[in-house]
């Protein structure tokens, strides 16, 4: 892993096509700016996990089709069992 320290205002560039800047500072957080071409996706860490577990699922339905519904207790259409 690469690790830089840069200050308000400063950039970062990766390739030729995404700049990140330091846009704020308050405490512990930091708002980064980032302008990239639209081809390139950018995502929060934690929206990426969702996607990729969506992904994941819908590759698995594909694959295997959808589950089968739960099965039916039989006494629930019987009037006479007891519950």
């Amino acid at each position: 892993m690469l690790l830089l320290t840069r200050k308000l205002g400063e950039n970062i560039r990766i390739g030729d096509d995404v700049k990140i800047t330091i846009v704020e500072v308050k405490g512990n957080h930091v708002k980064l700016g980032i302008d990239a071409p639209p081809n390139v996706k950018v995502h929060r860490e934690e929206i990426y996990e969702r996607i990729q577990q969506e992904n994941r699922r819908a590759q698995e339905l594909k694959d295997n089709g959808p589950a089968a519904p739960p099965a039916k207790d039989p006494s629930e259409n019987d009037p006479d069992s007891q519950r």
